[in-house]
């Protein structure tokens, strides 16, 4: 089975279309406005009318109350929805049944956390998949730094690796830790926000190349 991939935080509907032509198959939207990537809900309207069926829109959310995860959702057709913050499994829970949408926990790794014990409390409330990404003491994502690709665990349940990755290394780090889906954000930008088509293309090219391995 390929790798699956998610090309995050998008901002425009020109990138949109080099998304769905390298075959990835999902897309980020973040919501929240510290982020250089953060869109308004106007803007997230007009994302998704230009994204076509089959392939999924991820909302992701950073600390976010109930009520403002369901406004975002009368005017956006998220599929699933990406927690990245504080969050607690009990948390998401809650609003994953509220919103009666899917969801998965970004975890940032640390090299003396028990991660499978982080990730089975979360599992336990429902995630449909985690996904690990490398810590940063201030920023929430994004961070083009990766983690120790060899501490990625074998768990039962769909794991996302995030984190530095890059057209160049994409295929490498498939290839140590086999995860079920990579996702990517300033690795294929020319500036922050602004997606290149070329990298994306040469990106999806490694996924493709790492799966097969």
């Amino acid at each position: 089975m390929r790798t699956r991939a998610k090309i995050c935080g998008i901002t425009r509907c020109q990138d949109i279309q080099a998304v769905v032509d390298s075959g990835a198959d999902a897309i980020g939207l973040v919501f929240y406005p510290p982020s250089p990537r953060s869109v308004t809900i106007a803007q997230a309207v007009e994302l998704a009318q230009a994204t076509p069926a089959y392939v999924q829109l991820v909302g992701l959310f950073v600390n976010s109350s109930l009520e403002e995860i369901q406004a975002t959702l009368q005017a956006v057709p998220l599929d699933v929805l990406q927690f990245h913050g504080d969050e607690s499994p009990e948390h998401c829970q809650a609003i994953a049944k509220a919103t009666g949408r899917r969801w998965y926990k970004a975890i940032q790794v640390k090299a003396d956390m028990d991660l499978a014990a982080v990730v089975q409390r979360y599992q336990a409330c429902g995630a449909s998949a985690m996904l690990l990404d490398a810590w940063h003491p201030t920023l929430k994502g994004g961070t083009g730094h990766a983690f120790d690709w060899t501490k990625f665990p074998k768990l039962d349940i769909p794991l996302i690796l995030a984190g530095g990755l890059t057209p160049d290394n994409v295929t490498h780090a498939i290839e140590i830790t086999r995860a079920y889906a990579v996702d990517v954000s300033g690795g294929v930008e020319s500036a922050k926000g602004i997606k290149d088509r070329q990298l994306i293309e040469h990106f999806m090219q490694g996924v493709h190349r790492g799966s097969a391995k």
